[in-house]
């Protein structure tokens, strides 16, 4: 291929091609992550293709006259490389990941080890499909717009065809459909010269790919997820593996397995034996309980019931329809079911068959596959009770779930919730005890604000009653009455639980039958229902129990910094990663690819001259490093927003970055047209700036909105919305680069690392701003960094 010449329509199609099939592997690793270890391992993907994309501009910039002399060749080959290991990453990594111990990451110094070799594994994946790509760019700059789009255009593509095929493939067969499109990617650019050779290559490739495809490779999940837990009781084995955008679904029998959260030691009869299990991505999602329900009555999930008769039931996240049983036991009328994992739903579906009693499917209660949120602000029905999903997990999760965004426990979703309430309704949510007190006090708090910021008097309103494992409460929407307080009373001297909050408690009633591990736990969930002294408890605790809302909604995330030297001294400096495990491998791993970033990316480039001795202009440092950093910001804070807008993260990822790089290809397209002069890339730059200053204040309250749209509206007004910010995003790095490009090729190079530097610091670090300041900060940072570049350009 003469690199003089102008690129053909088929290379065209080639970029097209390589960008989707990389965007489309990062989703596809992400969903895998999600399954085999934990959601926050989602984010660290992105810095890794980053940095992938980040060290071929610098080995572009160090070689490029060998590069581009043999070009030719060169781009199949390397789309051929990045073909071959992106179907055998999975297989190479196996053993890794299988041995990988996330639990000892802070322990033993080998398991950091190997989460480096499998980043590198992956690492390379998308160094070899970014090399081609920066080939392409540098070799016909002249027409880097059109280039720049066709690989914006295409990565879009590739996402929303990455989701589409969750619903038909397992995680571990979709590698093998992605590997097909650099393949053909590679065979589109095969030139007249060497054609045998390369050919040849191309078809022992797709050998390759097709012996992967015939017997995809088996994937290990970790030891600590629930469904490793449920599989090594007797006889445990899975029954069925459903793909979904979700998250997979497994069914798994298990004779030896029971399930009666909450339920008295008083009980009697026999548990029923549960009939299978399900689990999304390895976590658990529910039982399918056998026998009769009438155990249900004897948990303190009843409490609702034996206080009023409950004809209005909304079931949020009902899962495998346990407390849907519960209602339909107690006499219930009309249920209501919510949950948006319609796969698991068919799945159960299919496992009751035509003889048994689908409780989802019952003539009595109407399924809605939305998101609970989503449902609350469509729903205007009022209930007589609203129950939540259980808070937690038994023993605790060791901050697992820390980035995991929780909606439905905001500030936010606990107000929706109690205007969907009847006169005399009740929201009952119940959570796990956890030593030392996290998540009772935090749900505690929530309440307790909650009601406050409506104007309601929590003493008068919230009751809760304790077992030896959980805590239920519950809040009335009209005052407790004697009434009440007699059947709260007498329901927990009936089961033999402890009541916690109640008007006129007495303090001994509190440990009459059981006594809580944590002795400062009744003094501290005091301490949270008075206003005066709650902020004193919020700043002397050693964990963070403020309540999340919708601009900061991990729930799960406990962690306070200055608390750790406290901490460690208590319980031991190998403890520590045992209590809030999830956010501190975030920060490991930011740590870790920021110094990649620098060995990758910035240092191989002093080979070019330092920036000053290189004649770099004043402005490019501040401008690339501004782009880098607004972009990846926008980007994450949008992902999170999304999350709540469409429900699910793989959909909120999969719209967020789809709609950012078709957006801004189209953008990069018509820059050259509409600021094509000499200051065109300041105001390109100053432009962003403006609008995302406008879409801080427009963008939550929009999307709020427009949440109750059927998906397809909802899809098309996002696209809709964010086309403007998008386009306008696309257009300062092509104008700046082809400016820096016509006085330097070096300049060209350290302006392209310093921007894929930057990139890679910023996905963990916007993780990082948005929980501990929340998204409008992140989104407040991005605005700033697009200014700060629009600035720099005064001078030029």
């Amino acid at each position: 291929m003469n690199r003089d010449s102008a690129p053909t329509l088929r290379l065209h199609l080639a970029l097209i091609l390589l960008s989707a099939s990389l965007i489309a592997f990062q989703l596809e690793q992400m969903q895998l992550l999600a399954l085999v270890q934990w959601h926050h391992f989602a984010y660290l993907v992105i810095s890794v293709a980053l940095l992938g994309f980040g060290a071929s501009g610098t080995i572009i910039s160090l070689y490029r006259s060998l590069l581009l002399r043999h070009q030719e060749w060169l781009l199949p080959v390397l789309m051929f490389a990045c073909a071959t290991l992106m179907v055998l990453a999975i297989p190479l990594s196996r053993e890794m990941t299988s041995r990988f111990d996330i639990c000892l990451l802070f322990v033993e110094p080998g398991q950091t080890g190997l989460l480096l070799l499998s980043q590198c594994i992956y690492l390379l994946v998308f160094f070899l499909g970014a090399l081609p790509l920066g080939l392409v760019f540098v070799s016909f700059s002249s027409r880097i717009n059109t280039l720049y789009c066709a690989n914006l255009v295409g990565s879009g593509i590739g996402g929303l065809g990455a989701v589409s095929l969750m619903y038909f493939f397992l995680p571990q067969q979709l590698p093998a459909l992605t590997a097909l499109l650099p393949w053909a990617a590679g065979f589109l650019v095969i030139p007249v010269r060497r054609r045998k050779a390369l050919l040849a290559g191309g078809v022992l490739v797709l050998a390759v790919i097709t012996a992967v495809a015939w017997r995809p490779p088996q994937i290990e999940v970790s030891q600590y997820k629930d469904i490793s837990r449920t599989l090594d009781l007797p006889g445990a084995e899975t029954v069925s593996n459903n793909p979904s955008p979700y998250g997979m679904v497994q069914l798994v029998t298990a004779p030896a397995l029971r399930h009666a959260p909450g339920l008295s030691l008083t009980y009697g009869g026999e548990v029923p034996g549960v009939k299978a299990a399900v689990f999304i991505n390895g976590n658990w999602f529910g039982a399918v309980s056998g026998g009769d329900p009438s155990f249900l009555r004897a948990t303190a999930a009843d409490l609702p019931y034996a206080m009023a008769q409950r004809d209005r039931v909304l079931v949020l996240q009902a899962g495998t329809g346990r407390d849907i049983l519960h209602a339909l036991e107690n006499g219930a009328e009309r249920i209501v079911a919510v949950d948006p994992h319609q796969e698991a739903v068919e799945v159960l579906a299919d496992f009751y068959g035509a003889g048994d009693a689908d409780p989802i499917h019952h003539p009595q209660v109407h399924y809605s596959s939305l998101a609970p949120r989503n449902w609350l602000a469509f729903d205007q029905e009022r209930y007589d009770l609203i129950t939540l999903p259980t808070v937690g997990s038994f023993g605790g999760a060791s901050g697992l779930f820390a980035l995991q965004e929780q909606y439905l426990l905001t500030r936010e979703a606990f107000i929706e919730l109690w205007q969907h309430l009847s006169p005399n309704g009740v929201l009952q949510v119940s959570t796990w005890l956890d030593s030392p007190s996290r998540n009772p006090l935090r749900l505690g708090a929530t309440i307790g604000e909650s009601l406050e910021k409506m104007g309601v008097d929590p003493h008068s309103h919230v009751a809760a009653v304790r077992g030896w494992n959980m805590i239920t409460f519950i809040l009335k929407r009209s005052p407790l009455t004697s009434g009440d307080l007699r059947k709260v009373r007498s329901f927990c001297e009936r089961l033999q639980f402890d009541p916690t909050l109640l008007p006129g408690l007495q303090e001994k009633e509190r440990v009459r039958y059981h006594t809580p591990a944590d002795p400062g736990f009744f003094a501290d969930i005091n301490t949270l229902f008075l206003p005066a002294s709650r902020r004193e408890l919020y700043t002397s605790y050693d964990f963070n129990l403020r309540p999340v809302s919708d601009n900061r909604p991990f729930f799960s995330q406990f962690l306070r910094w200055k608390s750790i030297p406290h901490l460690v001294r208590l319980f031991g400096e190998r403890s520590l990663p045992f209590f809030e495990l999830g956010y501190l491998i975030v920060l490991v791993s930011f740590v870790q690819m920021s110094l990649a970033a620098v060995l990758l990316i910035l240092l191989p480039l002093v080979r070019l001259g330092l920036p000053g001795r290189t004649g770099l202009k004043s402005w490019s440092f501040p401008f690339f490093s501004g782009l880098g950093l607004g972009y990846m910001f926008f980007e994450i804070m949008l992902i999170h927003e999304l999350v709540l807008f469409f429900g699910h993260p793989i959909f909120a990822v999969a719209a967020g970055i789809s709609s950012l790089l078709v957006f801004s290809g189209i953008g990069s397209l018509v820059s050259g047209r509409l600021l094509g002069h000499r200051s065109g890339h300041g105001l390109a730059a100053a432009l962003v700036s403006l609008l995302l200053l406008l879409y801080f204040f427009i963008l939550p309250p929009l999307l709020h909105q427009a949440i109750t749209l059927p998906t397809i509206w909802k899809t098309l007004f996002f696209l809709l919305l964010i086309g403007p910010p998008a386009m306008a995003m696309g257009m300062p790095f092509p104008l700046g680069l082809e400016r820096l490009a016509r006085h330097s090729k070096s300049q060209a190079a350290w302006a392209w690392g310093i921007n894929g530097c930057v990139s890679v610091v910023s996905t963990g670090l916007a993780t990082i701003v948005a929980v501990e300041l929340g998204f409008s900060a992140v989104m407040l940072i991005a605005c700033a960094a697009y200014g700060l570049a629009a600035l720099s350009t005064l001078k030029s």
